[in-house]
């Protein structure tokens, strides 16, 4: 049989479009094609707190887009489905598909959530990450997490944070006693060994508490979001370094059920759009906390210093802590010997390379 030029330009085209067809029909069957899915994320975060709340609604326009509109993840600021502290919960019985909050506001439940949050004289973003990622960190956070029934995804984080806000100037320990402070996660723990009486609230309920006086101080985020919930209207002082939280990593919470019904490119598609939520919560705090500054002390607010006896109180007591809660807890105490070694090994290299650096570079700038 001979074949001519032009049967065999039909025959390779015809070929083609079948090998094309074919190929489409696998993937689209391989992948379970786009389905509609439709989630509640609820949010530990006022709509106020753009930044933090932010980081939700721009999670679902990532994935809409990659889904084309078939994959919607509704937004709900805190207190719109369940109060702002209860977002771990609601996600792991079931009450919504996902959430978006902070692991420090559930140590109650577990101590070791603080790993997946931050802790004083802990690590910077870049410095967990690389725990998380390449430091063993990421199985022994997925552990913990797997006993509340969620799948948590690194969606953001909120950077080096202040001190806090306070009414009084201080000089020396002692004049943290009996201070009332609205303080997250292990910084609680540790301020009170310093004589300081720590109060966990939701953000949007934190200036009516600081405002009539049944707070003292409080310790919140950086310079754009307290002066968006106006701390500096009735705190005068605003202490640094801030050694509670050298960064606050906040997690996308996923139900453990939901997830397992997600086609495998969905579940990709959500790990990309938290990574690209996670960039873009960094940048946005950099760029606006460096501005914020400016306005808070044009306004009033005095950037104060601790003295170092208090840093080398708050240090101790940290430790102390961390001691004490891997004693009552064999989770606590994995991932303390796997988190507390790594952090010196950074600490040690941070201080050679980058702090050094930068504060040579600082110094210089006009």
């Amino acid at each position: 049989m001979t074949i001519s030029r032009r049967h065999f330009s039909h025959l390779a085209a015809a070929s083609t479009a079948a090998l094309a067809a074919a190929a489409s029909t696998a993937r689209a069957q391989g992948s379970g094609g786009n389905p509609s899915v439709k989630w509640r994320l609820t949010s530990s975060y006022p709509k106020s707190l753009d930044t933090l709340y932010g980081a939700g609604p721009s999670l679902a326009k990532i994935v809409g887009e990659m889904t084309d509109g078939k994959f919607q993840i509704d937004s709900f600021a805190g207190g719109e489905i369940v109060p702002g502290l209860q977002v771990l919960d609601a996600v792991g019985n079931g009450t919504v598909e996902c959430g978006q909050s902070y692991a420090g506001y559930y140590i109650g439940k577990n101590p070791a959530f603080v790993f997946d949050g931050s802790l004083p004289f802990g690590m910077t973003p870049r410095q967990h990450y690389a725990w998380y990622t390449f430091g063993g960190g990421k199985a022994l956070i997925d552990e913990l997490y797997d006993s509340s029934g969620v799948i948590s995804i690194n969606m953001g984080n909120t950077n080096g944070q202040m001190f806090g806000w306070f009414r009084k100037e201080l000089k020396t320990v002692d004049d943290l006693k009996g201070i009332k402070m609205r303080v997250a996660g292990f910084g609680g723990k540790v301020m009170a060994k310093l004589g300081v009486i720590p109060q966990q609230i939701a953000g949007g309920d934190i200036y009516p508490a600081l405002e009539k006086g049944t707070m003292d101080a409080v310790e919140w985020v950086g310079p754009y979001d307290d002066e968006k919930l106006g701390f500096h209207k009735v705190a005068k002082y605003y202490y640094l370094p801030g050694v509670l939280e050298l960064e606050a990593n906040n997690g996308f919470y996923i139900n453990k059920a939901a997830w397992a019904a997600l086609p495998p490119h969905y579940q990709a598609i959500l790990r990309s759009a938290c990574a690209a939520t996670l960039l873009e919560m960094m940048a946005s705090y950099d760029a606006k906390n460096a501005k914020a500054v400016g306005s808070l002390v044009a306004k009033g607010t005095q950037i104060s210093v601790l003295p170092p006896e208090i840093i080398k109180a708050l240090r101790k007591a940290l430790e102390e802590v961390l001691d004490e809660e891997a004693a009552k807890s064999d989770q606590f105490k994995r991932i303390l010997a796997s988190w507390r070694p790594f952090r010196n090994e950074q600490h040690r290299w941070f201080s050679l390379a980058d702090a050094r650096t930068e504060m040579a570079v600082y110094t210089q700038s006009q």
